[in-house]
């Protein structure tokens, strides 16, 4: 059964960086389609950036286009969110998402698409 694992969250002031790891053990990563979501607090859990399986496709929700990057070493088993300018409503709890099956081109934004998820790791980005 695959797992995944968060981390690198923390606290930053606006305008700062942080990077998110999703650690990916008990299945080839290869094999899988990733994504990280989010959930401020009180609201719905929302798509944030997908990757394909080879890395080669990615997207990334408008809010944090330019801002954030997503990327992935299969050989390390792990899928990085960079984020950079930092502002408030980036506050969240930040979830690693992964699913096996579908084709290598897919880049899924729903969070209905995803079978396997981490537990989360806190982003909190003050003013």
């Amino acid at each position: 059964q695959v797992q995944l694992v968060e981390s690198g969250g923390g606290s930053v002031q606006a305008g700062g960086s942080l990077r998110l790891s999703c650690t990916v053990s008990g299945r080839a990563i290869s094999l899988y389609a990733m994504a990280w979501f989010r959930q401020p607090p009180g609201k719905e859990r929302e798509f944030v950036a997908a990757i394909s399986r080879s890395g080669t496709f990615m997207k990334y929700a408008d809010s944090v286009q330019g801002r954030f990057t997503i990327s992935r070493d299969n050989g390390k088993s792990t899928v990085t969110l960079q984020m950079i300018s930092l502002e408030p409503g980036d506050t969240a709890v930040y979830y690693c998402a992964g699913d096996h099956r579908y084709e290598e081109a897919t880049v899924a934004t729903v969070k209905g698409s995803y079978d396997s998820w981490g537990r989360g790791t806190q982003v909190t980005v003050s003013s």
